[in-house]
């Protein structure tokens, strides 16, 4: 598996996951930049993602949902604040209802995603932050950590393809 280490910090309310890959910069940063390669690892293995809106500009957003093996869908949104191809993309991350709008109700996080060549090939570093403990833990017991990580895990396959 890709992801190398994940670090939750209570105190400064953020998440880390960091990953390895044996690929490029630019061939990582088109996971996320290209939105048919995005859906196939962003949602976790059973999730797969449908990416209805993908505008990676300053002001753009994405939005999403993932579909369950019952058929359930389950909603979600980004707003994008900055992006450095091909290293560096922020965004606000949410949860969205049926309607596809913003769940208020939800929580949401600022994600900081950075890349950075090493030997051999691609460190990512994605970073999320949260408003509150509350909010964290919240997350954290709907299985954020798992979600990421085996989502994250999906990305070789596709880098190697």
């Amino acid at each position: 598996m890709t992801v190398t280490r994940v670090d939750k910090d209570v105190d400064t309310l953020t998440l880390t996951l960091v990953a390895d890959f044996a690929a490029p910069v630019e061939r990582v940063w088109q996971l996320w930049a290209d939105p048919r390669l995005l859906e196939r690892w962003w949602g976790p293995p059973g999730y797969p993602a449908t990416v209805e809106e993908h505008d990676l500009t300053p002001g753009g957003g994405v939005t999403y949902y993932m579909t369950g093996p019952e058929g359930d869908k389950f909603g979600g949104w980004w707003r994008v604040s900055s992006v450095t191809p091909p290293t560096a993309l922020e965004f606000t991350d949410g949860f969205a209802g049926q309607d596809g709008r913003p769940d208020p109700e939800m929580p949401v996080t600022t994600v900081r995603m950075t890349l950075t060549g090493r030997e051999g090939g691609t460190r990512m570093e994605l970073r999320s932050v949260f408003d509150s403990r509350e909010q964290m833990e919240q997350l954290a017991e709907m299985g954020m950590v798992e979600g990421m990580s085996q989502a994250v895990g999906q990305m070789d396959a596709l880098l190697e393809g």
